[in-house]
C-alpha cells in the first residue's frame, strides 16, 4: 500500500488476544478518505481495544492494519503526527483555561496560537476562553476534548465514545461539533454504543459483539435488515422511556428525539 491509497484504514483479519481472553476475533473493514465511520457495540465488546490498535497504542496478536497507507506496527513515528486522538474518559489539566489548554497542546504539536482561535469557534467555546477545565461541564470537556484532537489539522480523528455519560441535551451539542467535522470532510473513526449517534453521524456503521463484526453497512441500511422490531412515535424520548422499555425486557436499537425502535427478537 501506499500514502495515496484509497482507504484511510484498513484491517485485515485483526486478533487480539490477552491470555485466555479473545478481545478482537479476526475482524477485517476498510474506512474511505473523508469517511465518518461509526463503531457501535456494548461495552467489552472489542470497540476500544480495536481503535487503540489503529491509532499504534497496542499490538495485534495477529492480522494487518494499515492507517494513510503504512502499516501501524512499523511506521509509528510516521502516523502519530497525522492523527488526532480523544481517548475514552478524557481528562486535562485542572487549573487552566480553555484558551491556555488549547496553547499548550498547539505548542506540544509545534502548531501556531493563531490557529487557537478556529478550533474555539469550532467547537463553540468562545463564552468559556477563560474558564478552568475543572469547572466546565461534561459536554463542554468533551468538546474541548475534540478540539484538542483537532489541535494538529489530523488526516484522520479517532473519538472514543465521545457523548458517553452525557446528558441528552450536553449529547446533542457534541453531535452538532461532530457535523461540523462531517461538512468538512474529515476522516472521522467513531466509536459509540448508540444507535442514534451513529445514525446521525456516519456514513457507514460496523457493529461488533464479543470480537466479532456481526454487521456492517450504511446506517439506513442496517435499521431496515432488522424486521423484527416496533417503532414508536412520542413526544419525547429519553432516559425515563429507556427505563421503562428495559424494565419491560427489552433494549432499544434505535433512537432519536421522538422515536424508538424495540427489537422483538435475535
Amino acid at each position: 500500500m501506499t500514502q495515496e491509497a484509497e482507504h484511510a484504514i484498513e484491517v485485515e483479519k485483526l486478533t487480539k488476544r490477552y491470555g485466555e481472553l479473545l478481545a478482537v476475533n479476526d475482524i477485517s473493514f476498510t474506512v474511505r478518505k473523508g469517511e465518518v465511520f461509526a463503531f457501535l457495540g456494548a461495552n467489552g465488546a472489542g470497540k476500544t481495544t480495536t481503535v487503540e490498535i489503529i491509532e499504534t497504542i497496542r499490538t495485534p496478536t495477529s492480522g494487518k492494519v494499515s492507517l494513510l497507507g503504512m502499516d501501524v506496527t512499523k511506521r509509528k513515528g510516521e502516523i502519530i503526527p497525522r492523527i488526532g486522538v480523544l481517548p475514552q474518559g478524557f481528562n486535562s489539566f485542572d487549573r487552566i483555561t480553555v484558551r491556555e489548554t488549547l496553547q499548550y497542546y498547539s505548542q506540544l504539536f509545534g502548531c501556531r496560537d493563531s490557529d487557537v482561535d478556529g478550533l474555539i469557534e469550532l467547537v463553540d467555546l468562545k463564552e468559556k476562553t477563560k474558564e478552568q477545565f475543572k469547572n466546565l461541564s461534561g459536554g463542554l470537556k468533551q468538546r474541548l476534548g475534540i478540539a484538542i484532537a483537532l489541535v494538529n489539522d489530523p488526516e484522520v480523528v479517532f473519538l472514543d465514545e465521545p457523548t458517553t455519560g452525557l446528558d441528552p441535551r450536553a449529547r446533542r451539542e457534541v453531535w452538532e461539533v461532530l457535523l461540523g467535522l462531517k461538512k468538512k470532510g474529515k476522516t472521522v473513526f467513531l466509536t459509540t454504543h448508540y444507535m442514534e449517534e451513529a445514525e446521525l453521524l456516519a456514513d457507514r456503521v460496523a457493529i461488533i459483539s464479543k470480537g466479532k463484526i456481526i454487521a456492517m453497512g450504511s446506517p439506513d441500511d442496517l435499521i431496515e435488515s432488522n424486521a423484527n422490531y416496533i417503532g414508536l412515535t412520542l413526544k419525547s424520548v429519553d432516559e425515563k422511556v429507556f427505563e421503562i422499555v428495559r424494565k419491560m425486557g427489552f433494549e432499544p436499537t434505535y433512537y432519536n428525539h421522538r422515536n424508538i425502535k424495540v427489537r422483538l427478537e435475535h
